[in-house]
C-alpha cells in the first residue's frame, strides 16, 4: 500500500501495508476514499499458497546492513526473501544479489548507477548485479525482494 486506504474481508490497511496473495486465494479488494497500491504479478513459483498481510510495523527484525538503520522481514520461506529497510541520509548501501533482485522506493530518495529515484520508483536486477544505492538527503524507505526475476515453475494465473 503506497497511498490511502485498503479494505478487504481482513479489515482496514493504511499506507505501508503490505499483502502477499498468490493466484488461487482470494481477497475481496475495495477502497472507500481511494488507494494507490504497487501490484507485482507473475511471481509465484507453482505450489506457493503462503498468503500473507502485514499492518505498518509488523513484520520480523533483521540486522540492518552497514548505512541502514532498520531492516524487517515480511516474507521469507527460502525461496524468497521479502524485506523493508531503512537507509541513512547520504549512505551508500551495497546489495549482494545471487538470484535477482527487485525493489520499490517506498519514500525518500535513492541514486542507482547515476540516476535519481524517487518515492514508487521500482527496478530490477538480474542475478549477480548487485543493487549499489545512495540514499538522499532525507534517507530512503524501500522494499526488497530477493528471489529469481522469474521463477522456472511460475504459478499459471487462473482464467
Amino acid at each position: 500500500m503506497l497511498e490511502g486506504t485498503f479494505q478487504d474481508e481482513h479489515g482496514e490497511h493504511p499506507a505501508g501495508s503490505s499483502f502477499r496473495n498468490p493466484p488461487g486465494t482470494s481477497h475481496i479488494p475495495a477502497s472507500e476514499d481511494g488507494c494507490t497500491i504497487f501490484v507485482r504479478l507473475w511471481q509465484f513459483r507453482a505450489g506457493d499458497q503462503a498468503q500473507i498481510v502485514r499492518q505498518p510495523g509488523e513484520g520480523d527484525e533483521a540486522n540492518p546492513r552497514k548505512g541502514a538503520t532498520s531492516a524487517s522481514v515480511l516474507f521469507d520461506d527460502g525461496h524468497e526473501r521479502v524485506c523493508l529497510k531503512e537507509w541513512a541520509a547520504g549512505e551508500t548501501v551495497t546489495v549482494g544479489n545471487e538470484r535477482g533482485l527487485e525493489f520499490l522506493v517506498l519514500s525518500g530518495e535513492l541514486t542507482v548507477g547515476g540516476e535519481k529515484l524517487e518515492a514508487q520508483s521500482w527496478g530490477r536486477l538480474p542475478a549477480g548485479m548487485e543493487l549499489t544505492a545512495t540514499a538522499g538527503p532525507q534517507g530512503a524507505r524501500i522494499w526488497i525482494k530477493d528471489a529469481p526475476l522469474l521463477h522456472p515453475d511460475v504459478l499459471q494465473m487462473p482464467t
